[in-house]
């Protein structure tokens, strides 16, 4: 047997279906059939069961099935071994990204690790924070872009790139305009506007309120920096954002800090313990003094940032 049987081997198992697998190993149908066939004969067992509409396992196909990922896996690790020795790294690597979120040193960092790693296909994706962290944990993304409250998510690796406070921001004419600082119960029947739950500006918020023992109630909320900022200049409201996101808007809005609010505001990279070759180059990108540097990043989801 050799490894591209193997790879047939599981691509139907997962599938179902050989024409599905055949599609997805780029050869035609009959071809994977016949190496299916020629891994049967030297095993001596059939490893599918073709009587149904479905190819499902037979028990000696499940009895396979997980030998053979390994081996498919332990090959991968050898060209990466031998590849990292040789500085030749390859593979994929999938990034998620809070939405809307344009940080420049992240993105400087994927353009230097692209030049220095061109055989390394780059896949970048748009998401929630919270489903960002859980698709990391499941191994669906590598390494992600995330926003969160005061802390980086338990049981991953990660890298602080941005830590800053929230502020409220109003139109002229809004009766808090004139205030130079606010608490959290000075919201407290306010019509509030704030991104989504499960964003990172959104969960620095509820803590803040939580820990302060007050409830203000989000009447409105919106993915985008720039749509809170749209919504409190028409008067609708009291906008919700991260300090290095309110002077972008500094014309329309008089922005206020909260001084209560005293959870932080994380933009953090985050990946799995003991990533691949590929993960690490890309983390080693990023610039030491990203951490902490307010001017060029914001930690929350929806921000778009100017480079």
């Amino acid at each position: 047997m050799d490894l591209r049987q193997l790879e047939y081997f599981v691509a139907v198992a997962e599938e179902r279906n050989f024409t599905r697998a055949a599609e997805r190993v780029h050869i035609s149908q009959s071809g994977v059939s016949a190496q299916i066939r020629q891994l049967e004969r030297e095993l001596g067992a059939e490893l599918f069961d073709r009587s149904a509409r479905t190819a499902t396992l037979t028990a000696a196909g499940a009895a396979a099935l997980g030998h053979a990922r390994a081996a498919l896996a332990a090959a991968e690790a050898v060209g990466q071994a031998v590849g990292e020795v040789s500085e030749l790294i390859r593979g994929r690597v999938t990034v998620g990204m809070v939405v809307g979120c344009t940080v420049t040193p992240f993105f400087d960092a994927l353009a230097a690790f692209h030049g220095a790693h061109p055989g390394v296909a780059v896949s970048l994706l748009e998401g929630r924070s919270d489903r960002l962290v859980e698709e990391v944990r499941s191994g669906a993304v590598d390494v992600a872009l995330v926003g969160t409250a005061g802390e980086p998510p338990a049981g991953l690796d990660s890298r602080v790139l941005v830590s800053e406070p929230l502020v409220a921001v109003v139109a002229p004419g809004h009766p808090l305009a004139g205030r130079k600082r606010l608490r959290l119960r000075d919201l407290t029947g306010r019509q509030l506007i704030s991104m989504p739950e499960g964003s990172g500006l959104r969960s620095v918020f509820d803590r803040c309120c939580a820990a302060a023992g007050v409830q203000p109630a989000v009447a409105l909320e919106a993915s985008a920096a720039d749509a809170i900022a749209d919504l409190s200049a028409r008067g609708l409201g009291v906008g919700l954002l991260s300090e290095s996101m309110a002077p972008r808007y500094r014309d329309r809005l008089t922005a206020l800090p909260i001084t209560d609010a005293t959870v932080p505001g994380l933009l953090v990279l985050v990946w799995r313990p003991a990533p691949p070759p590929a993960v690490r180059a890309l983390v080693a990108r990023l610039p030491a003094g990203a951490e902490g540097n307010r001017s060029r990043a914001a930690a929350a989801d929806g921000q778009t940032r100017r480079p």
